[in-house]
């Protein structure tokens, strides 16, 4: 599996695995239990060792699927890449400390590899959000911080607050959206060595099309939907976490990083 490796060791695996759906949408849904289960069952097997989940999804009981399923699987913590994110509505100080204790019961587990700020919030003091963030640092309840959806000057913003540096942004990135290129985000991860986390990497199965990317795809014998995957973690500083409930579609994802894309296919896609 291809990884990035950033200033001060820290290596992330260019796909991971999205959770969102996992347990519900915005509410929990128990009857998708036994499907959520069985696609983190698979994820696990094939070799996926990066998890992102969120307080959000299924309203937590998403990171209560996850934890049941690495515990289940008998697979060691320490091989495993955990992201959780808190809410918008929970940035102040004590609600973060809260959010995170939450977040790490409902895993049943010790700390989180990264723990990310879900969306930017209406009105909120930041300086505050990251005394709580350094402290979760300090108590080792946190490893590695970061953000999503963030701007260039929000995310410059909160480098000056946080005593760690920024591990990542996580932003739509795809062959059809490319609005955090245009507005410099891109560049400026690859710049100063953070990771952009490109999130909804083929639209939940749905990929713009174009004659150039079926030509690639059959170059490569490959799915036009790992070429899409191919085409993100070809470049620096990109890690992408596509979702799938089908084992089949989670190998494709996940083979995607095997394939080596030529320079003339990569301007080819843009």
């Amino acid at each position: 599996m291809k990884s990035e490796t950033l200033p001060g060791g820290v290596t992330v695996p260019k796909i991971g695995f999205g959770c969102w759906k996992i347990g519900g949408g915005d509410t929990a849904d128990p009857s998708l239990d036994n499907w959520s289960l069985a696609a983190l069952h698979s994820a696990l097997e094939l070799g996926y060792t990066h998890f992102d989940t969120a307080e959000y999804y299924a309203a937590g009981h998403s990171e209560e699927l996850v934890g049941q399923a690495v515990r289940e699987a008998g697979i060691d913590r320490a091989d495993l890449f955990i992201t959780s994110k808190v809410s918008p509505s929970h940035l102040a100080y004590d609600e973060v400390l809260r959010s995170c204790e939450a977040s790490l019961r409902r895993l049943q587990m010790d700390y989180l590899d990264l723990y990310l700020i879900h969306w930017p919030g209406q009105n909120v003091d930041y300086t505050e959000t990251f005394r709580a963030f350094n402290q979760l640092v300090t108590e080792g309840k946190v490893r590695h911080l970061g953000v999503s959806n963030f701007d260039v000057p929000l995310l410059r913003q909160v480098q000056a607050l946080s005593a760690t540096p920024i591990l990542t942004n996580q932003v739509p990135y795809s062959l059809g959206e490319r609005s955090y290129v245009k507005n410099g985000m891109l560049a400026y991860c690859q710049e100063n060595d953070i990771l952009l986390t490109a999130y909804s990497p083929v639209k939940q199965g749905g990929v713009n099309v174009s004659p150039e990317l079926q030509a690639v795809a059959r170059a490569h014998n490959a799915t036009v939907q790992q070429i899409a995957l191919a085409w993100l973690v070809q470049q620096p500083r990109v890690i992408t976490i596509p979702m799938s409930g089908n084992p089949a579609h989670q190998k494709e994802n996940l083979d995607a990083g095997k394939i080596v894309l030529s320079e003339t296919e990569m301007a080819a896609l843009g």
